[in-house]
């Protein structure tokens, strides 16, 4: 039995308006070749916020969004307070020719299940929210997950405004660019729950033919810039022996992280980007920047990393006669989501006849941010193929059903219904 005013059926989840809503946001920022860009705080982005805005409008929410471009649709609870809210988020900003669900899937299945709530004529014991945080990608701002770092108190709100983008235009700036710059402050809304629906970005849950992925925890996570500076030379005159070249030490870091990856078992390392100067093909590179992600569910072997990657560039450095400097862009700890809800996913996927695992996220998401301040969990659906980040990400209709109807009724069992 339902409790609540005026209620009149149980909450249900209409999935033919939520796929027809992440079709329809799909197609914001959509390139020729399929793949699309909206990258945080730029007009895409604010194509996109402003659909999810009137769907929530629609739905019947209250619209609210804070000073860091965080975006809040609100279901009131039957004491009509913001105290205790449950909430459900993700993100709506890309990276560079993106798929079409990574992040928006989950603000929009967060839609639809307060959306049932409201259809039902149910009101909920305590307040229903849906999130969509700003710059979850890092790709245009760094660090990555801003929005959601902000608002649990872990960057102050001045220190996020005043990041610079490759152009040198700051967050404050781009927010008040496309009218984003909103009038609460960050934090005004802080949940005892939340949670967080995703595509898993990786090839677990398909090779496993499992239909729910119950994430207990995201690995830790450690971003880094280096560069290299050498000496330019003519690549046709200067003897091996004799030469410094930036390009060469680039190389050795990059097959050192591979050796090290396959080493230490757990840990995942990256180069993502890399760029030479003075860039010809016919001069020795005198400057190589190329940045390193760092990734490892076991924190001391993440610090045993970086500890190995300082050593190595201190080696390299020597020995190839160039100079080496390190920035350390971010750092994230590993972290464990709350026992009691995780273990509620995995019921309610028995429950519902859904075959389950446990994993841990490879991928950052603001779930690890909310998990600072509140009781955390969250839930994965297939990538077919595990590919993410990329046009071709797919997820099936009926598995992107499935994942909306575990929420839903991870949702009723945490409000005791």
């Amino acid at each position: 039995m339902i409790s609540g005013e005026n209620s009149v059926s149980r909450p249900v989840v209409r999935s033919d308006v939520l796929l027809g809503q992440i079709d329809s946001l799909a197609s914001v920022g959509l390139d020729s070749s399929g793949g699309r860009t909206r990258l945080a705080l730029s007009e895409s982005d604010k194509a996109g916020r402003d659909m999810v805005v009137r769907w929530m409008e629609e739905a019947g929410l209250e619209v609210r969004m804070d000073r860091i471009g965080n975006l809040f649709g609100i279901l009131r609870g039957a004491d009509g307070g913001l105290g205790n809210a449950l909430m459900i988020g993700s993100h709506i900003d890309t990276v560079i020719h993106a798929g079409p669900y990574d992040g928006c899937y989950g603000v929009l299945s967060g839609l639809a299940v307060l959306r049932a709530f409201r259809e039902a004529g149910v009101v909920p014991p305590r307040p229903l929210v849906v999130a969509a945080f700003t710059n979850e990608e890092g790709v245009r701002f760094q660090p990555d997950m801003l929005g959601s770092l902000v608002a649990v108190g872990g960057m102050p709100l001045g220190e996020a405004l005043d990041i610079t983008d490759g152009k040198g235009c700051t967050v404050g700036e781009a927010l008040a660019a496309i009218g984003c710059s909103g009038g609460e402050e960050p934090g005004f809304l802080l949940p005892s729950g939340y949670l967080e629906l995703h595509v898993e970005q990786g090839p677990r849950l398909d090779a496993e033919k499992k239909r729910i992925g119950v994430v207990e925890g995201v690995q830790g996570i450690s971003w880094w810039r280096i560069t290299i500076e050498g000496k330019a030379n003519h690549a046709g005159t200067t003897p091996t022996k004799l030469r410094h070249d930036a390009g060469y030490a680039a190389a050795l870091v990059s097959v050192f992280l591979r050796g090290l990856s396959l080493s230490a078992g757990t840990t995942l390392a990256t180069v993502g980007t890399i760029d030479f100067e003075p860039g010809a093909v016919n001069v020795i590179p005198s400057k190589a920047v190329f940045t390193v992600d760092l990734r490892d569910p076991d924190g001391e072997k993440l610090t045993e990393a970086e500890k190995r990657l300082a050593a190595f560039l201190e080696k390299t450095a020597f020995e190839e006669g160039v100079g080496i400097s390190s920035e350390h862009l971010v750092r994230f700890e590993p972290v464990v989501f709350d026992r009691e809800l995780v273990q509620a996913v995995e019921e309610t996927a028995a429950s519902k006849g859904l075959s389950s695992m446990r994993l841990v996220s490879g991928a950052g998401h603001d779930a690890q941010m909310m998990a600072r301040v509140c009781r955390t969990a969250m839930i994965f659906v297939p990538s077919a193929g595990g590919i993410s980040h990329s046009p071709e990400e797919h997820t099936s209709g009926e598995d992107l059903a499935a994942g909306v109807e575990v929420l839903l009724g991870v949702v009723l069992r945490v409000l005791g219904f």
